[in-house]
């Protein structure tokens, strides 16, 4: 076995970032979905709108806490404001016409700070008892998403695993047809059957390839679909750990049967929950727009220095006299031109209009899950008989070869039950699709989709 020297290992090890390398995990259906939770940008998104309604709550406290202002002014009067006075406010007559007299100083300072304090607000307190319902609609839309995002990376999940199914099925066709086909061109060779037939094989053979390559596009392309569901670069290797089988199919039956005679409540339903809260948030806002009419009451201090001089070098030399003062200020509305009224009006409105929404999206729930249940119920049916199809093309194929080899039989009969395989095999896997998207939709229905 050839040595690195020294010097060759720091080179292959300088070397070794030069070259990517890929990590090859495998994902259940679970852990997918608890990938695309943490990865997915629409939910990263809903996050950071939580994260901002946060910051919007606190800014809604905020206005109700102490608010503190300060001021510093220099002044310099260009033109000084004069003051028309009587001739006899200066020694004069007062017969004498009124002089002008510079009022103030050239330069003048002030420095101030102004407290206040809201008392009493009706629609600030309101506001503070509308942020908790606001926060716990940012928390809503945040597993509204998560329960997209759960529901979009299973059916796609589910795309992937059929398709490779269906792309097993299909390389045991090929492998069943190729080695007919070889057969067939042996004893053409030796004069037992006609080019023509073996022409024939090949031709369905080919086809079955061309078919494969399909099923092989579609499984990259359902991969790529998950990768993007999951928020991950479509360049990434993942291998799926999970598969379908006839425990899945009977798990999906059984778990159909115990939902039937399970309660159900439409506050289970994630969106229908995402309006109630919208409709408690609409009762808050009328109730908010007739708080117009309550009174605020605030209180206010302010403490300040000023100064003045005619000369700026004197300005900060010379003494600075105190100021200070304290209130309480009641401002009451009295008229705005029935504006609250034609507010409230319209608050009242927005309310009708979640109720009728809600209502609405109640009717839309029991035909979702009415719909989903018979789509199920009827998938179940015709996944059955879609098998029983499978199984019969199979064994159809198998006695048709066997006639055919020994002379009993015609090639046509081969290629007919190859291709009436093949449709009922992909009529079985289109079946099993189905089924598995019903079974999705029915939990997203009922709003028991998990993640």
């Amino acid at each position: 076995m050839p040595q690195f020297r020294p010097q060759w290992k720091w080179l292959v090890l300088l070397m070794l970032p030069l070259f990517p390398t890929y990590s090859q995990t495998r994902y259940s259906l679970q852990e997918a979905i608890q990938y695309g939770l943490t990865h997915n940008i629409n939910v990263k998104n809903t996050q950071t709108d939580a994260q901002s309604a946060e910051s919007r709550i606190g800014e809604i406290r905020s206005v109700g806490l102490p608010q503190v202002s300060a001021s510093v002014n220099i002044l310099d009067n260009l033109i000084i404001q004069k003051a028309i006075l009587p001739a006899a406010f200066v020694g004069g007559s007062p017969d004498d016409p009124p002089v002008a007299i510079p009022f103030g100083v050239k330069y003048s300072g002030n420095a101030a700070a102004q407290l206040n304090q809201i008392i009493f607000n009706a629609q600030w307190l309101l506001g503070l008892k509308a942020a908790q319902a606001y926060r716990e609609l940012a928390v809503k839309n945040v597993t509204q998403s998560k329960i997209q995002v759960a529901e979009n990376v299973s059916k796609a999940y589910y795309s992937v695993l059929v398709a490779e199914e269906r792309a097993k099925l299909l390389d045991l066709n090929i492998q069943r047809l190729d080695s007919l086909t070889r057969e067939m061109s042996a004893m053409n060779q030796k004069g037992f059957v006609e080019k023509l037939d073996v022409d024939r094989l090949e031709v369905s053979l080919n086809n079955l390839k061309t078919e494969r390559s399909k099923v092989q596009n579609l499984v990259d392309l359902s991969y790529y679909m998950l990768k993007f569901q999951m928020g991950m670069k479509l360049d990434e290797v993942i291998v799926l750990s999970d598969r379908i089988n006839e425990n899945e199919v009977a798990r999906i039956e059984a778990d159909v049967k115990a939902e039937n005679n399970a309660a159900f409540s439409y506050d289970q339903r994630i969106d229908y929950s995402i309006l109630k809260s919208n409709l408690l948030l609409s009762e808050m806002d009328v109730e908010n727009n007739k708080r117009g009419y309550y009174p605020t009451v605030a209180a206010f201090a302010g403490y300040g220095y000023n100064t003045g001089r005619n000369k700026f070098s004197e300005l900060f030399t010379s003494p600075w006299f105190n100021n200070a003062n304290i209130g309480l200020s009641v401002s009451i509305p009295v008229f705005d031109g029935f504006a609250k009224k034609y507010k409230i009006q319209q608050a009242k409105f927005t309310v009708d209009k979640v109720k009728q929404s809600m209502s609405l999206v109640e009717q839309s729930i029991d035909l979702q899950i009415r719909s989903a249940n018979i789509t199920i119920i009827n998938g179940l049916e015709t996944l059955k008989s879609q098998k029983r199809n499978m199984d019969l093309a199979q064994e159809v194929v198998r006695v048709s070869k066997i006639k055919y080899q020994s002379g009993t039989g015609s090639n046509i009969e081969v290629i007919n039950a190859e291709s009436a395989l093949k449709e009922a095999q992909t009529n079985y896997f289109a079946s099993l699709y189905d089924l598995l998207l019903a079974k999705i939709d029915l939990d997203k229905a009922k709003g028991k989709l998990s993640f």
